[in-house]
């Protein structure tokens, strides 16, 4: 039909922490979603999935961001940006981008994640 029903997915180690609104009938979805969780000291990355609701069959899987620890110490006041999509499965073609707004808050003992899941195209 040309248009998807996109939600996010954020994963923290791979276990789900956030899911966003869906967005009916787009290809450049607006959440403007702003969500803050605890971060274990010793985690590794954060995942951002765009999926596509599906009523009739599974979701599909758009495509993924992936943010790693290190990533995060490179950016100190946080990351802010467009960031490319990449594939999930390596026989799907991704194409599209998604704003986020990630930062990591607090100290060693007591570390919270902000994440701002802004639009996509």
């Amino acid at each position: 039909t040309g248009s998807s029903d996109p939600y996010c997915i954020v994963k923290i180690d791979d276990e789900a922490i956030i899911r966003t609104a869906t967005v009916w009938k787009t290809l450049s979805p607006f959440w403007g979603e702003e969500y803050e969780v605890q971060l274990q000291p010793n985690f590794h990355s954060i995942s951002i999935y765009v999926m596509d609701e599906d009523a009739l069959s599974r979701d599909d899987v758009i495509g993924k961001v992936c943010i790693t620890r290190d990533m995060l110490a490179e950016h100190p006041k946080g990351y802010s940006g467009w960031v490319s999509l990449s594939e999930v499965d390596p026989d799907e073609e991704v194409q599209g981008e998604i704003h986020l707004r990630v930062e990591v808050l607090g100290s060693q003992g007591s570390r919270r994640l902000r994440c701002s899941v802004l639009e996509a195209r």
